[in-house]
């Protein structure tokens, strides 16, 4: 592959190439794969980067080892993020008598794993008394809705600029050693601040900072669109997602509704008028049904061409029908989604069964029924809730715990690399692809054997001609490829040898 000016100019497997560019510098990778860099298409850098220098609660296998781990923790501020009681002996969340026995006067603040709900220390409410009387409020248990949004907001402004910007170039190094030449942030008001998406896009030399902010007001900063974490509703896990029938495990709740189809609608139509992107979180089926319908207006508005030109997406899009999948795609709709939720929390024993009931929560992120749909599916992590780890992501999609809601192999890899590009609104059919005209940004792996899943399902072994429309890939049961090289744009951003 030869590279000018951070372009592709040539590909092949003879020698043509080194007689076109007799003076070119020559990097011999030694029979490592080469491919397309991945995006990661929802991702909250802060609070990842946080999870990576702060308190890593995800591993807790118990409520009484999370106690521990608070009680351990140094300094007046505590902020830690991945607890999930549903994985514990307890089978419940701690109390706030818990952690203020624990914190011994510390402001604490421990997201769940959705991060749609919190338990936090007295000592934070008292930095935050309008979570008190907000909805969602728990005098001795976790904070939901707008008590955890003035709870999580508090919890913010006690993190040093200093220590919020090293847990920004942590989080993008860490997602550069995995692949990642670029990453949308889902920013907003209620998830982060204007001050903290100005400091993550002044980061440079790491992977591409693509910005969303999540709310219908404008923001004075170059962001791709007003969509990301725009709330229709909340979370399965936090029972915040907004349903239809009440959930499961807890009949009294049916979730929450934050936006109706009329507000969805004049959020399309504003942003449609003024030419970018919108969109919204949408996880439950109420929720989707209110999202379908305000397109429906929207569309009925401004045109289905207008509609479609802007690209507006959808994030999560975990409860949806085949015919609500038809008129998302109809109209251009972009679907960010999560195939790691479906490996953590999917399957007749998960916590979506636990929440729903097994009939509804094993029909979550049918990621087929979108592409079949000609939804273009667009690959992240939502980070910190689930791991970067885009090879994990690749084959959960292929792996899905439901039969028939999976994808193809080679579709996967490619919402996980071009997808992510064009739910950004870059549809060149060059970028995110490895082909003369193309941006060099490509990732190098020491992979191991590579194989393909052919479209007949049988495992073909991949032709060595790198020009083959068939893309290699690792074996998905095979160790996970070791990245050794990241490009973005002819630049390398993470070497492996340094």
């Amino acid at each position: 592959m030869a590279i000018t000016d951070g372009v592709v100019v040539w590909l092949g497997q003879d020698s043509v190439g080194r007689a076109l560019h007799p003076d070119a510098e020559v990097v011999d990778l030694r029979g490592a794969f080469v491919a397309p860099a991945f995006v990661d298409a929802h991702v909250h850098a802060t609070a990842a980067g946080l999870l990576l220098t702060g308190l890593d609660l995800t591993g807790c296998a118990s409520l009484a080892e999370l106690l521990e781990r608070v009680r351990a923790a140094e300094g007046p501020f505590v902020w830690g993020h991945g607890w999930d009681e549903t994985r514990w002996p307890e089978n419940r969340p701690p109390t706030r008598a818990e952690i203020d026995a624990a914190a011994g006067g510390s402001r604490v603040y421990l997201s769940r794993v959705d991060v749609h709900s919190a338990v936090v220390s007295t000592a934070l409410v008292d930095l935050a008394p309008a979570a008190r009387d907000a909805e969602g409020w728990s005098a001795d248990g976790p904070l939901s809705r707008a008590a955890h949004h003035h709870a999580r907001g508090a919890a913010k402004d006690a993190i040093p600029a200093g220590q919020r910007r090293a847990a920004q170039r942590a989080f993008l190094r860490h997602a550069a050693s995995k692949g990642i030449a670029a990453v949308h942030e889902c920013a907003g008001p209620d998830i982060s601040s204007r001050d903290d998406l100005a400091d993550l896009l002044a980061h440079t030399g790491g992977p591409e900072v693509i910005a969303y902010w999540g709310s219908p007001d404008p923001v004075d900063l170059p962001v791709a669109g007003l969509a990301g974490d725009l709330f229709v509703d909340g979370a399965l896990g936090s029972r915040t997602a907004a349903l239809h029938a009440p959930y499961t495990d807890d009949p009294s709740t049916s979730g929450a509704l934050y936006l109706d189809a009329d507000a969805v609608a004049a959020h399309v139509v504003a942003c449609t008028r003024a030419g970018r992107q919108a969109g919204f979180h949408v996880i439950g089926d109420a929720a989707m049904t209110a999202v379908v319908a305000g397109f429906a207006r929207a569309a009925e508005t401004v045109g289905v061409p207008a509609l479609a030109a802007r690209r507006h997406r959808l994030e999560h899009v975990e409860m949806i029908t085949a015919e609500q999948a038809e008129r998302l795609g109809s109209w251009g709709v972009v679907a960010s989604v999560q195939p790691l939720f479906d490996r953590e929390w999917g399957g007749p024993d998960g916590m979506y069964a636990h929440r729903l009931g097994v009939e509804r929560g094993t029909a979550l992120n049918p990621f087929s029924v979108l592409a079949a749909a000609g939804v273009v599916l667009a690959f992240g992590s939502d980070a910190p809730v689930t791991d970067i780890d885009p090879w994990a992501a690749v084959r959960a999609a292929v792996r899905h715990r439901t039969d028939g809601h999976g994808v193809s192999a080679r579709a996967a890899f490619t919402a996980h690399t071009r997808g992510g590009w064009r739910a950004a609104g870059v549809d060149d059919g060059l970028t995110g692809t490895l082909q003369p005209g193309a941006p060099a940004t490509y990732a190098v792996w020491d992979a191991g054997d590579l194989e393909v899943a052919a479209p007949d399902s049988r495992v073909q072994r991949w032709s060595t001609d790198p020009r083959s429309r068939v893309p290699a890939l690792p074996a998905l049961d095979g160790p996970a490829p070791i990245c050794l090289r990241t490009v973005l744009r002819g630049v390398t951003i993470y070497d492996r040898e340094d």
